[in-house]
This record gives structure tokens, sequence and C-alpha cells, in this order.
């Protein structure tokens, strides 16, 4: 058996960190915007590092549990999901803003469900 508090408090970690990404991301209509203005590199800056907290936490997360919990929840690529701090990490002066874009825009509300349902069960 594996620490449940300790999961309950990554997993809440997780949340936030989606929450203050999602939120971020509100006013990027493109990706163009993250690489046109001083503005839109801060955001890209600041939305890479909660990426990367996601990314540590989830990787965690599989450690403490023994990869038992996060495949409980398919709806959600957790390979990429873990894999994009690495990416974000090793890479960072060759990052892709359309990459970030599009897990802003399409993979990140459902991590957020997901993570939101996780905490539901544990509950």
């Amino acid at each position: 058996m594996y620490d449940k508090s300790l999961v309950h408090e990554l997993l809440e970690q997780v949340f936030n960190a989606t929450t203050i990404v999602l939120t971020r991301f509100e006013v990027v209509e493109t990706s163009d915007y993250f690489l046109d203005t001083p503005e839109g590199m801060e955001k890209l800056d600041s939305i890479c590092m909660q990426l990367i907290a996601i990314g540590e936490s989830l990787k965690n997360i599989d450690k403490i549990t023994n990869k038992e919990l996060l495949k409980n929840y398919p709806q959600v690529d957790w390979k990429g999901a873990k894999g994009i701090r690495d990416i974000i990490s090793h890479h960072y002066f060759d990052l892709d803003a359309q990459e970030i874009y599009y897990v802003c825009d399409e993979k990140l509300p459902t991590l957020k469900l997901t993570i939101e349902k996780i905490l539901q069960d544990f509950e």
C-alpha cells in the first residue's frame, strides 16, 4: 500500500498547477502570441514552469503508487503528461511554442478534469 495522504497532496498540487496554467493561457489566442511580445514570452516561461511541475508531480505519483493509480484513468496520456517535463527541461531553447499551445488548449482541460475525478475518488 502507498501513502495516500502524500498522493492526495501531489494530486492537489497538479490540480492547482493546471488551474494556474489555464488561467494564464486565457489571454493566448494563438501560439504566435508566445513569441511575438515580451508579455507572450513571460506567459510561455511561466506556463512551462508549471508544466514542468505537473510532469514531475505525476512522475512522483507513479513512483509512490508503483504505477497503479494513474493507469485507472486512461482518458489522459500519462506518458505524454509526464514526458513534457523532460522535453521542456532538456530542450528549452528548442521549445516549440505551437506544441505548448496545443497542450494548453487541447490536453490540459482533460487533465484537470481527470485529476479532479481522481481526487473525488479518493474521498
